[in-house]
């Protein structure tokens, strides 16, 4: 992804939206949205932000297994199992 040719002002936001949404189809870039020349917003397609989310929620789950591993909260693998087999 070259980020330099996915920056627009916000100009271009307002007067391109529809061409905007159509380009999503072939390339689903976020586009970089700047006001008085500092970034202000990111634009993307919204099947890519929902991976993006999908992504951020199985690292939140990744680094909460790390946390309680490190605070010694672990289940032995044939006990986990057997409690498994004990629920209805």
């Amino acid at each position: 992804m070259s980020l330099s040719t996915q920056i627009k002002p916000i100009s271009y936001l307002k007067s391109h939206a529809a061409e905007i949404v159509k380009d999503f189809a072939t390339n689903p870039e976020p586009l970089i949205i700047t006001q008085n020349g500092e970034a202000k917003m990111v634009v993307m397609d919204i099947a890519e932000y929902e991976r993006q989310q999908e992504t951020f929620a199985l690292l939140k789950l990744v680094s909460m297994g790390k946390k309680e591993s490190a605070q010694g909260r672990v289940t032995d693998v044939d006990a986990f199992f057997a409690e498994m087999d004990q629920q209805p």
